[in-house]
């Protein structure tokens, strides 16, 4: 689930670094529904999505997915999320219009958002990672702000308004690791 640097890749990649799994592909499916369905259709040997967070609560989306489908999970772990404001480079941060993120992001910076950015519009993403993508390629509109993982500042040129906005200095999501 997520695209390239998305907190699930970031998981994936803790999981397979602890596990001592190498050689392994990422595969960017973005939701649960998608990992689930690659593996039902062996497209994939496992799958790696959030299903919930300690601020932001259940991930609907992947509950949803696995009410769907038959798997085995065979293990779950959490990762610290830090969450970071970025924007594109030539717009300056009172130009910001509106600010995009996955809907569980949003939910784990509503604090942030509702004390500095009361005046914009929030819109939800399918992916954190991807609405950085979006945003830095033009699919966004420039006066976005996005918020995404940090080395999404970096992947896809965009600057850093402010990091750790989370509203919880610890701010844990649990993994599950599926597969057939």
């Amino acid at each position: 689930m997520g695209g390239v640097g998305s907190f699930s890749e970031q998981a994936a990649n803790y999981y397979c670094l602890k596990e001592k799994i190498k050689n392994y592909q990422i595969e960017y499916l973005i939701t649960a529904e998608n990992v689930l369905k690659g593996l039902k259709n062996k497209k994939i040997d496992k799958g790696i999505f959030p299903i919930e967070n300690s601020n932001g609560g259940i991930v609907l989306e992947a509950v949803y997915a696995m009410a769907k489908y038959n798997f085995k999970i065979e293990n779950m772990f959490e990762i610290d999320i830090s969450h970071c404001l970025l924007k594109r480079k030539d717009v300056k941060i009172g130009d910001i219009k509106k600010i995009a993120s996955h809907q569980q992001a949003l939910r784990q910076c509503r604090m942030y958002l509702k004390r500095k950015w009361q005046n914009v519009d929030l819109e939800e993403y399918k992916d954190t990672a991807e609405a950085a993508r979006d945003l830095s390629t033009g699919k966004l509109d420039k006066n976005t702000g996005v918020i995404a993982n940090k080395i999404c500042a970096t992947l896809y040129d965009l600057e850093i308004v402010e990091e750790g906005v989370q509203d919880l200095k610890f701010n844990f999501t649990t993994f599950v690791v599926a597969k057939n």
